[in-house]
């Protein structure tokens, strides 16, 4: 299966979108993997212990820890809990001041080293129970099996989707739906040749409100870059060619 064509249509959809934008944006830079190392070194973990906080295994947070594999946002942002820190001190997200986004306006974000794209679609206040995001997912992408608190809601916008629960494997169409426990070992896949975009609810908290007065847990590692991508209705990147 080829999938060149339709890699090379996200990355120029990236690329366009970085030069139309009124803001330069710097390159993307794999920096995720050292951060948790240097991190995780401060706080005397071990990767095992890592994992368990994290729900991912030794193997793959060793291969993101080298750069050589990407986590999930969902992923990252265990990791993230497991090391004391917010997701933002990882990646920079877009904000958003009220409930209300509008499809030609959302920005869409990436993480270093990473095809895939996000549009953030919750708002921040307190007592927050949900996170959403749009996804875009590039042909051939397959992500970590991992396991969470709370529990999650997935919508396919357009595309295919391969999820995995518990073992048992589900393939999902446009307009089909799938919701379980995010303790159940689960992970996903694109295993067809086009774009898929998927709306994501779940109840876990990818990025908490910070408290009034609260700062990220110091580190002697420095801040990753900003990876923010500013897409106008960036959902034609992911949708599906007839």
């Amino acid at each position: 299966m080829d999938n060149t064509k339709d890699f090379a249509y996200i990355k120029k959809i990236l690329m366009e979108s970085r030069v139309n934008s009124p803001h330069p944006q710097p390159a993307l830079q794999p920096r995720i993997g050292a951060l948790i190392r240097a991190r995780r070194r401060q706080l005397h973990m071990t990767l095992q212990a890592l994992g368990g906080a994290a729900g991912l295994s030794v193997g793959f947070l060793s291969q993101v820890e080298r750069d050589q594999a990407t986590p999930s946002l969902g992923a990252l942002a265990g990791i993230a809990r497991g090391l004391g820190v917010d997701v933002d001190y990882f990646i920079a997200t877009p904000s958003i001041g009220t409930g209300v986004t509008r499809a030609g306006s959302r920005l869409a974000f990436a993480l270093p080293g990473s095809s895939m794209m996000y549009e953030r679609l919750h708002a921040e206040f307190p007592g927050r129970g949900l996170s959403s995001f749009i996804m875009v997912v590039p042909p051939g992408h397959r992500s970590e099996m991992v396991h969470h608190e709370g529990d999650e809601l997935l919508y396919v916008l357009d595309g295919l989707i391969t999820q995995t629960v518990d073992g048992q494997t589900i393939r999902l169409a446009a307009g089909d739906s799938l919701h379980f426990r995010g303790s159940s070992d689960h992970s996903w896949a694109n295993e067809s040749d086009r774009p898929a975009r998927i709306l994501w609810t779940g109840t876990m908290s990818i990025m908490r409100p910070r408290q009034e007065g609260e700062k990220p847990a110091p580190t002697t590692a420095s801040p990753a870059t900003d990876v923010v991508i500013g897409l106008n209705h960036s959902t034609s990147a992911g949708r599906t060619k007839s």
